[in-house]
């Protein structure tokens, strides 16, 4: 009798306590309306910096180096001077053809005066014309001479000028590889000048990217007009860092390398603060536009081994998996279909990893929204 009266309170219990079992329930998927748009597609291209007028500095003189009047990494201006040569022996051929010079000039008036007065003295026919003719040779023989000594003057003058290397152009003084007290010739590289108000990327593009260039019969004008309509590049550093300021594309060479089937192209960068050196990589980035393309989320993109797919939504709300070819778009989030979809289509987006072949996506709560 205690167990029935226990076995009744129990079932009073469970009873009381109205346990709910577990009911089904569908899960849920969203979907998209696909449709065409357009998007900017970011390339990215591995680019070396080089300066506008990168000049090596060679003496045109040799002689000894006497001072090395900058150092290296030191931003110059241009004329600002760089180098000094031992000039004594520049000074002291300076003053024997100023000496020369003077000498020739004595020569010059001494014939003159002959040539002037025999001309005189041929008018009053006291002398004959062979002692004028003579004396006139002499007298152009002496300019001749004149002439001479004051170029050697001046050749001079440019050589003590050549002992004082000075910058040809504004830039940053790369590596010094002499010492003061050497031997130098105009076979002697003291350094290498980086021209850096504008610097050049270089790099290769594709192809496919400029298809237009290699179009047969292209003219230059159209080339030229083809490189205007490009898209600013942007520099981006090994660190990450984005240069401040943007680049145009200023070349691309005519001609496909056969190997690697692109072309040389050459973008510049305005460089003010003095920022970009010659040497130093980086990634070049430029955004060209694609129209009429339809994008989807990368999570509406299933991949079954070498396969993307898609899963498509038929009529009766059920999904079909759609085999699809994409392109990356650069932004993480999207990709380009480029076939198997068209506008128009309704495909599964958040979920679609869940979705299995023939299973219902959509449902009658969903329909209504």
């Amino acid at each position: 009798m205690k167990w029935g009266l226990a076995v009744a309170a129990v079932t009073v219990a469970f009873t009381s306590c109205k346990i709910d079992e577990p009911k089904m329930t569908n899960s849920s998927f969203e979907t998209m309306t696909v449709k065409k748009s357009d998007i900017e597609l970011p390339y990215k291209f591995s680019a070396r910096m080089k300066g506008q007028n990168d000049v090596t500095v060679t003496p045109q003189v040799s002689g000894q180096l006497m001072k090395i009047c900058v150092t290296e990494g030191q931003q110059v201006k241009q004329g600002q001077t760089l180098f000094m040569i031992d000039s004594r022996n520049a000074h002291l051929e300076l003053e024997a053809a100023q000496a020369n010079l003077q000498a020739a000039l004595a020569s010059e008036n001494s014939a003159k005066l002959e040539y002037e007065s025999n001309k005189n003295l041929f008018d009053k026919k006291i002398v004959s014309s062979y002692m004028l003719n003579n004396s006139e040779n002499s007298y152009k023989q002496a300019q001749a001479s004149v002439s001479q000594a004051r170029a050697s003057v001046n050749r001079a003058k440019v050589n003590l000028g050549f002992c004082t290397i000075t910058a040809t152009v504004p830039g940053v003084i790369g590596e010094i590889p002499v010492r003061p007290g050497d031997q130098v010739s105009p076979m002697t590289q003291l350094t290498m000048l980086s021209g850096n108000t504008t610097m050049y990327a270089e790099f290769s593009v594709t192809e496919a990217i400029v298809e237009n260039m290699v179009k047969e019969g292209m003219k230059a004008s159209e080339v030229e007009k083809y490189i205007s309509q490009l898209p600013d590049a942007t520099f981006i550093m090994k660190n990450g860092t984005e240069y401040p300021h943007k680049g145009r594309v200023v070349s691309l060479t005519g001609v496909v390398n056969a190997s690697t089937g692109s072309l040389t192209s050459k973008v510049s960068f305005p460089n003010p603060e003095g920022h970009l050196y010659s040497g130093i990589q980086g990634t070049v980035v430029m955004n060209f536009a694609k129209k009429d393309v339809i994008i989807v989320p990368q999570y509406a993109v299933v991949r079954l081994q070498d396969k993307a797919q898609v899963y498509k939504v038929q009529a009766d709300s059920t999904a079909t998996a759609v085999d699809v070819t994409t392109a990356d778009t650069g932004n993480g989030k999207d990709f380009i279909v480029t076939s198997g979809l068209n506008a128009g289509d309704r495909i599964v987006t958040t979920g679609a990893n869940n979705v299995t072949e023939g299973q219902k996506v959509l449902f009658p709560e969903t329909e209504k929204k």
